[in-house]
Parts: structure tokens; C-alpha cells; sequence
């Protein structure tokens, strides 16, 4: 199944409002990752797709729930996916 690039650019814009609710510049966000500024700065835009395991770790670096933000990206992306029953 082909992903959509709103899709990644909603998933990119519910993390960037994430990290700007804790207080977190990209930089630090990057530093907290162990990544460059450019790897938060291109998932965030919706360039670079965030798999399942850095989305954890994402999560982690924020003090946040990996469920939460999921559920969130769910939200955003719901009306597009087919039905699965």
C-alpha cells in the first residue's frame, strides 16, 4: 500500500506539536535522540518516514506515551486508511 505524502506531513506536524508542548527546540530533541538537527527537522516536515521503533524512542525523549502520540497519528490519518472488517 502506497502512503500518501499528507499522511507523513500529519504524522510530521503531530510530532513537531509535541515537541514544542515540552518546551523542546529541535536541537535538543536531535541532541536527546542522538541524531542531527536535520533528522527531527525532515521527519517533522513529513520528508523522512519515523518507523514504529523511533517512534518509541521519540516518545521517550519527550516524557511522553508512545500510545498517546500513536493514537494521535491515528487520528489524523483514520478517513484515509481502508476498512479492515
Amino acid at each position: 500500500m502506497w502512503i500518501p505524502p499528507e499522511d507523513h506531513k500529519a504524522v510530521g506536524r503531530i510530532l513537531s506539536q509535541a515537541r514544542k508542548d515540552r518546551g523542546v527546540t529541535q536541537v535538543e530533541m536531535a541532541r536527546r535522540l542522538g541524531k542531527p538537527q536535520s533528522f527531527v527537522s525532515s521527519y517533522e516536515a513529513g520528508q523522512r518516514r519515523v518507523d514504529v521503533l523511533e517512534l518509541l524512542r521519540i516518545a521517550q525523549a519527550l516524557e511522553l506515551s508512545a500510545e498517546d502520540l500513536f493514537s494521535a497519528m491515528a487520528a489524523a490519518t483514520a478517513e484515509k486508511l481502508p476498512s479492515l472488517g
